[in-house]
């Protein structure tokens, strides 16, 4: 006869077995669900019975940052990397992530800085945190700069000459001094900068997120990829809750994450690469899975492996004609990238 689990009373309060297991469940099907405070509220009771569970803590740092609540986020996630807690690299990326929410620079390239001296990183993994590394410096840079000389509130506002520069780290340097500016003031050349073919994509995407963050509802007109689109930024949908994006990686993971986790870790970052640079518009073919098995031949193909368009066209049942449009498109992409910053 199995044995029954014991009976837990905490502060005279009875607890019956399993009940952290079902107020997980239910924690990560909200979380899933998108309904954020039930899922912080389920999962911070569960954390109480069980406070080292990795399941239950990944889960609540999730909850916090899809909430918003980014200081909350920070602090469980900074918590968990002291205590070794969940996949290390992984509660990193994740830490770093928050970070960025939270403007903290620094601390973001003091963290990467020690996993460089500590070779902690996987040569695989080196350029993205490298790119992260350079990116954090400059901003942190930018920021400290401004809060050394802060201009009087009288003074006229800079021009900021996006079309006029053409080298990319100038443009990104000049986008990433708005990220604590009132950016109303730079709307006319940011309109016209958006409507440029000469402007980048990922550029563009990184404007558009910052006056979705200020809060900006006129209405803009920005081309990408020879499309054309009308958008008014606080309408527009979070890149992370791409619809579209989020079902390319869940087919990949379906298919890949067991499989072999390195080539789904590869896969995923180039699809999240791609529709961060073609946000906000929607490349054709229309067909999501015929984008995941592109992503999942150009995948393979990178990293020296047997890839057949033929096969992937039975695996994923989408025409190969489809999959080489979705191909056309994500080396287009790959090719221009990210400005070398």
């Amino acid at each position: 006869m199995k044995k029954r689990e014991p009976v837990k009373k905490i502060d005279n309060i009875i607890f019956f077995p399993g009940l952290e297991k079902r107020l997980t469940d239910k924690g990560l099907e909200n979380l899933e669900k998108k309904k954020y405070t039930e899922a912080i509220n389920l999962l911070e009771q569960a954390r109480e019975h069980d406070p080292e569970n990795d399941e239950i803590l990944i889960g609540l740092v999730l909850a916090y940052f899809e909430a918003s609540s980014f200081k909350k986020a920070k602090a469980l996630a900074k918590e968990m990397l002291h205590q070794g807690i969940g996949d290390y690299l992984q509660m990193v990326d994740l830490y770093l992530t928050i970070l960025i929410q939270l403007h903290e620079y620094q601390e973001i390239v003091t963290t990467v800085e020690v996993l460089l001296d500590e070779k902690e990183i996987p040569p695989e993994k080196h350029d993205h945190f490298l790119t992260i590394l350079q990116f954090s410096r400059r901003m942190a840079e930018n920021r400290h700069l401004d809060l050394d000389e802060p201009e009087p509130e009288e003074a006229p506002v800079k021009k900021l000459n996006l079309l006029a520069v053409d080298n990319p780290n100038e443009q990104m340097l000049l986008v990433s001094n708005l990220a604590d500016k009132n950016i109303r003031p730079y709307l006319p050349e940011i309109a016209d900068y958006l409507e440029a073919e000469a402007g980048h994509p990922f550029l563009k995407t990184i404007l558009l997120t910052l006056l979705k963050e200020q809060e900006i509802d006129r209405e803009l007109s920005i081309k990408k990829f020879g499309l054309e689109r009308k958008v008014i930024p606080t309408r527009l949908q979070e890149i992370r809750e791409e619809p579209r994006m989020n079902e390319v990686k869940n087919l990949l993971e379906t298919r890949l994450e067991s499989e072999n986790p390195v080539l789904f870790e590869n896969t995923r970052e180039m699809v999240e690469r791609n529709f961060f640079m073609s946000y906000p518009f929607e490349l054709e073919p229309h067909n999501t899975l015929a984008w995941a098995a592109a992503f999942h031949h150009l995948a393979q193909d990178y990293m020296g492996m047997n890839s057949r368009i033929d096969r992937l066209s039975q695996e994923y049942a989408v025409t190969e004609r489809e999959i080489v449009e979705a191909i056309t498109h994500i080396e287009l992409i790959e090719k221009i990238s990210y400005p070398n910053i």
